[in-house]
């Protein structure tokens, strides 16, 4: 009896290990297409090139469009450098401390291309990238952003689990209708 009892044991362990695994390998393998996250969003903003342009690459403008200070309005933030030059930074603290970080401009082609880094230091640590290009399009100016994020295996795993991209491209989304909406008032 007990035999039996040991064997139907181990078997019951054997099936939940098995399916343990077939669950971890399945995870891994889409936290592997995870590992580079590159989402591009356009809109297009009824107002002039320059006026689209300024509010984008003057980062004392970034509230009036920011999707996290929307979501935290309690959020601290201060503008280092140069406003709207190469090296200009906006750094932000919100969350009651969870969220830290700071974003870069490290390029800019006057009226075209403003490229950003960002460096994460909370909730996690990470370092994305926005690009944003501007042109003449359907009356307005069409703005695109693409969003860059290459993270090792085990990042990726927990952002397969929580859904981290679906919630990355909502962010995107909402931070150009709030560009759109800032612009034109």
């Amino acid at each position: 009896m007990k035999v039996k009892i040991k064997i139907k044991m181990k078997m019951v362990l054997m099936i939940i290990g098995g399916l343990l695994l077939v669950v971890m390998g399945f995870g891994l393998f889409r936290a592997s297409q995870l590992r580079t996250i590159q989402i591009t969003k356009s809109v297009i903003v009824n107002g002039s090139r320059q006026e689209v342009f300024d509010m984008v690459k003057y980062l004392r403008n970034f509230p009036q469009w920011s999707p996290f200070l929307a979501a935290d309005p309690t959020q601290k933030y201060q503008i280092k450098g140069n406003d709207g030059h190469v090296g200009a930074r906006y750094h932000w603290e919100g969350n009651k401390g969870k969220d830290l970080g700071y974003q870069e401009i490290v390029e800019i082609e006057a009226l075209d291309f403003i490229g950003m880094k960002c460096d994460i230091q909370k909730p996690f640590k990470a370092a994305p990238t926005f690009e944003y290009s501007f042109s003449e399009a359907g009356g307005g100016i069409k703005v695109t952003q693409d969003f860059k994020l290459e993270s090792g295996l085990v990042d990726a795993f927990f952002m397969w689990v929580f859904g981290a991209k679906k919630e990355m491209e909502a962010t995107n989304e909402k931070g150009l209708k709030l560009l759109k909406a800032a612009v034109e008032g």
